[in-house]
């Protein structure tokens, strides 16, 4: 990761581009050009769009974009091949456990299913009574049984 951050460094001194105007054009915190330029993989919580700055960055200072993720992508393949399997069985573990939707975020309660019954039930006992009132309509404007007699005269 060190590799890319300096090859992106040296690129952007290069172009004369300062951290902060590299920011602003690509909507980014300087906080996290600095990071990507050191390395610091872990001050991003979640490396898909890590993938993306790192992409978005190396495009905009001119360099083959797909290029630089194809030796990120590398790179983390180095770091996850080398977990050793009793970790990832630990985690599977956990992940069953605390019902983890995805590695970087957990369920918040099980009180978010329970108010989604609550807001289905409601729904259906409106579509019920919206029913009950067109029927009940309905049958109040049957017009064969209404006796109309009309005066006609001659």
């Amino acid at each position: 990761m060190k590799n890319i951050g300096i090859k992106l460094k040296t690129k952007r001194e290069e172009n004369g581009l300062s951290v902060d105007e590299v920011a602003e054009d690509l909507k980014m915190r300087p906080s996290q050009i600095t990071s990507i330029e050191e390395g610091k993989l872990e001050d991003f919580k979640d490396v898909f769009y890590l993938k993306y700055f790192i992409r978005d960055y190396a495009k905009y200072l001119g360099l083959d974009g797909e290029k630089v993720l194809d030796e990120f992508n590398e790179y983390l393949f180095d770091i996850t091949s080398k977990i050793p399997v009793n970790l990832i069985e630990q985690a599977k573990k956990e992940k069953e456990e605390e019902n983890v939707i995805s590695p970087y975020t957990k369920e918040k309660n099980k009180k978010l299913k329970l108010s989604k019954i609550i807001i289905a039930i409601i729904f259906l006992i409106i579509i019920v009574v919206i029913g009950c009132i067109i029927v009940n309509n309905h049958k109040g404007n049957d017009f064969q049984s209404t006796n109309i007699t009309y005066n006609i005269r001659r």
